[in-house]
């Protein structure tokens, strides 16, 4: 921390030397001004944008760093094992897929393959069987709407994700649909049966679909895919008792170099990193001004009680400045037992050390008044100021009025927050009803 905190101080500095206008707000000179009396604006302000700075490196350096790990993670999950060999899992880890990309030089192809696990029990073989038969349109279909309008090719397999089953599949009618899934020249539609057959190990199942096809031929770049695609899926096959699966080192005469598919993340880490650091540095003014308006509230709450406080001591004897003397004190007192800080009693405090260190007693109150910046505290601080001045013998009938005025000004600001908090919870109440509503309304309308 000590590090980010003077690199964040030598960026402070850099900036404000060169007179680059980033740390000018002089609303947030004058908020901070209210929120630290007594100090020096400039220390303060200092202090408060050398923390801002300090939590931004520190956003974009663990923001880096993460980009970092997610990187080096992509790039470590994309490597293919020497020999161009791809270990397999054990069963409970199941059937794991892995995505491919091929480069030979002039492009890069992507594939998704299954790497399948151990050799299943006959159970659940017959298992796997059931659930494939059931979802066999769904998995063959691709882009067509159903088995009797195929527009387009279909996904003839020979195996399919999260089934151990080789599939061999019969047409009926090979000019009209091969068993490759491919559709051939035709203009008019055509009614074929395709026969699927499910092989694996010394098990095989065969069952007939029909299909209505309306046949389109594929492009020299999807007819390269198509085989490259079959070549994969014929070796991993092959290779399903062996320990890895070797992919094939070249295609038609063409070197291929095999990598995994990863997700790469480390761009968005990267990029998201410096959003994040500057709306958290804006949202350190905002705080502020949530700070100041707290304090506010607070010394508005104190008020009424404050004002109470300086009738009854005056009342009693005492004079306007033993009155803040006596309130100080004891506040004092309460917070060496441990009770919570009270922003109006910490003004009243300093104020009567301004005082003690030999600060004219007029000019003490007016900057209690200036201080707090809220027109109750700039009020009460005139009527004292008056009184030293001029002398007034209804200064002990004023402090009344004033304490019987704020206290109904305190009414009416409570009853306000209440108001605000009933609107407030409108929102959640309609959510509830609505809730309610849905559970009356739902089992009316199942038993109709």
């Amino acid at each position: 921390m000590d590090v980010l905190r003077k690199l964040a101080m030598l960026l402070y500095k850099k900036t404000c030397i060169l007179g680059i206008p980033v740390f000018r707000g002089r609303r947030v000179e004058s908020e901070l001004a209210l929120l630290h009396p007594g100090e020096r604006v400039e220390c303060v302000k200092t202090d408060y944008y050398v923390k801002k700075i300090s939590m931004c490196i520190a956003i974009l350096a663990g923001g880096a760093l993460l980009g970092g790990m997610a990187r080096i993670g992509a790039c470590r999950s994309a490597r293919v094992g020497e020999g161009g060999v791809i270990y397999r899992g054990n069963f409970e880890q199941g059937e794991t897929p892995v995505r491919l990309e091929a480069d030979d030089g002039k492009k890069k192809l992507g594939f998704e393959v299954s790497v399948w696990p151990r050799i299943l029990s006959r159970e659940e073989t017959e298992t796997l069987s059931a659930r494939f038969w059931e979802s066999v349109e769904e998995l063959i279909l691709h882009d067509n709407e159903d088995m009797t309008h195929i527009t387009s090719n279909l996904c003839l397999e020979e195996s399919y994700g999260g089934f151990p089953f080789r599939v061999e599949w019969e047409s009926s009618r090979e000019e009209v649909l091969d068993s490759g899934g491919k559709i051939g020249e035709t203009d008019i539609p055509a009614e074929i049966e395709l026969r699927a057959t499910l092989r694996y190990r010394d098990f095989a199942e065969t069952r007939t679909l029909e299909a209505v096809v309306v046949p389109a031929s594929l492009t020299p770049e999807e007819q390269e895919y198509m085989e490259i695609r079959e070549c994969l899926l014929e070796g991993e096959e092959r290779s399903r008792a062996e320990e890895g699966w070797i992919l094939p080192g070249e295609w038609n005469g063409r070197e291929l170099s095999w990598s995994l598919a990863a997700e790469d993340y480390s761009f968005l880490i990267w990029g998201a990193t410096p959003v994040v650091a500057i709306l958290i540095y804006l949202s350190a003014d905002r705080d502020l001004r949530k700070e100041l308006e707290k304090k506010h509230r607070g010394l508005s709450r104190e008020y009424p009680d404050l004002v109470h406080k300086l009738a009854l001591y005056v009342g009693a004897g005492m004079t306007i400045r033993g009155a803040f003397q006596k309130i100080g004190g004891d506040y004092q007192k309460r917070t060496k037992k441990g009770q919570g800080a009270r922003a109006g009693c910490e003004e009243i405090l300093y104020t009567c050390r301004e005082l003690q260190a030999g600060v004219a007693e007029g000019a003490a109150y007016e900057h209690f008044g200036k201080r707090t910046g809220l027109r109750e505290y700039i009020r009460l601080s005139t009527l004292l100021g008056q009184n030293l001045k001029r002398g007034s013998s209804t200064l002990l009938d004023r402090l009344r009025e004033e304490a019987e005025n704020s206290f109904e000004e305190s009414l009416l600001r409570t009853k306000k927050l209440g108001e605000e908090a009933g609107t407030k919870l409108l929102a959640p109440m309609m959510v509830m009803l609505a809730i309610v509503m849905i559970i009356i309304m739902v089992p009316a309308f199942g038993s109709m």
